[in-house]
């Protein structure tokens, strides 16, 4: 008899929670369609401060929290919270901090200035999404990432946690979509972002620009296949990533059912 294949969504963004780019939707709608093909499915995603507790149902998993994510040298207290998604059997893990989630803005606040600590929030996320893994002790055959806050874990699991168990056979699959900020993701993104001796320079080469496309790119790289998310994708980057020798690429269809993401999952989980 075999054993149900393993999904994990990391996204930035999900319906109904946050809802951002056309992508929200689209990661709602791939875990409903996994799950209700037969495949064992889990998402992870930031708790931020405008996703509304009370509505959604949030509550603390006790049994995950207390992991305390170090960056830099200092430690930052993660607390788990878990919601069913609405009319699915599905489990939707939050990631909360109070100093650097809990805000009642995304990434720019009251006046529209950027968060000056919005590199430290990426890390701490992308660190965290995989210290969660680790302690859910649940092995996924397949990652899919999706948002530019994920862009680090692709690089993050070929080597700061290319040793660890519980990723040592999955595939990942990195979803680039729209640019949604101009800015540069924070002065201290790139030195924040070694979070393990095993991070070399060559591995922050596609991250050195520290911005929204930068993210997509370092995604793309280290990931095992690549989707495109949305019709107005940055055209250096459909350039570099629309057709790569090694790589699946999914083209971005609006009229899709899903099906072809299902059929890649399967097909990655068997090499």
């Amino acid at each position: 008899m075999s054993t149900k294949k393993r999904i994990l969504f990391i996204a930035n963004e999900m319906s109904p929670y946050l809802e951002m780019t056309e992508f929200a939707e689209i990661v709602n709608r791939l875990a409903v369609k996994a799950n209700d093909s037969g495949m064992e499915v889990r998402c992870i995603m930031p708790r931020f401060g405008m996703i509304n507790e009370r509505r959604h149902r949030l509550h603390e998993v006790v049994r995950l929290s207390g992991i305390n994510i170090s960056i830099d040298g200092d430690d930052y207290p993660l607390v788990i919270k878990v919601a069913s998604l609405p009319n699915a059997r599905l489990q939707i893990y939050f990631l909360d901090n109070e100093d650097l989630f809990k805000r009642k803005t995304l990434f720019h606040d009251g006046q529209e200035k950027w968060f000056s600590d919005n590199d430290l929030r990426t890390v701490l996320f992308c660190k965290g999404a995989l210290e969660t893994v680790k302690k859910f002790g649940w092995p996924p055959d397949i990652i899919h990432c999706s948002g530019w806050m994920t862009g680090l874990i692709p690089m993050y699991i070929r080597t700061a946690y290319k040793k660890e168990p519980v990723f040592s056979n999955c595939k990942i699959i990195y979803t680039i979509g729209q640019n949604t900020f101009k800015e540069k993701i924070g002065h201290d993104f790139l030195k924040l972002a070694v979070i393990s001796p095993n991070i070399k320079d060559k591995d922050l080469e596609p991250f050195k620009d520290a911005n929204n496309a930068a993210m997509f790119k370092g995604g793309a790289t280290f990931a095992d296949a690549i989707s495109f998310g949305a019709d107005k994708v940055d055209k250096k980057l459909i350039d570099e990533f629309g057709k790569v020798r090694g790589k699946k690429v999914l083209k971005y269809n609006p009229e899709s059912d899903l099906s072809e993401y299902l059929q890649l999952y399967s097909d990655l989980s068997e090499k």
